[in-house]
């Protein structure tokens, strides 16, 4: 609850369980990935969409995976908030430092885009 509404910042001092079970309190969603597994772009993007239960197909790319975050999921419906944690985001060769900056920008522009509708989206992630 201390942490700003829209943000995506390092998981640091925060447990994954503490963070579930505030999520759980808030009545948000909890969306989890643990990508360690991917050597390159589409697999990191697989492996996220799949660990957040999206439609196959969506996360092939950044752009897919920033529409299902943003405008895909506030079709659904109301929406109360959102606590993403992507850990251990891989350093591959395939999936570099620049991939991970770009990935983490797509979660950016999502809680820009939630932030606007004055909907919790936070953001925390850890690296390899």
């Amino acid at each position: 609850m201390t942490v700003p509404a829209n943000l995506v910042q390092s998981i640091r001092a925060f447990r994954v369980v503490e963070l579930q079970e505030e999520a759980a309190r808030l009545g948000h969603h909890f969306l989890y990935a643990h990508p360690l597994a991917g050597t390159t772009k589409q697999q990191v993007l697989g492996l996220i969409a799949e660990s957040f239960q999206f439609p196959k197909g969506i996360g092939k790319n950044f752009d897919g995976l920033r529409e299902t975050l943003t405008t895909t999921m506030a079709a659904a419906g109301h929406q109360e908030g959102f606590l993403v944690v992507l850990e251990q985001l891989p350093n591959a060769q395939k999936f570099d430092k620049e991939a991970r900056e770009t990935l983490l920008d797509v979660f950016r522009d999502a809680a820009d885009y939630w932030a606007e509708k004055q909907v919790p989206f936070r953001v925390f992630y850890s690296f390899e």
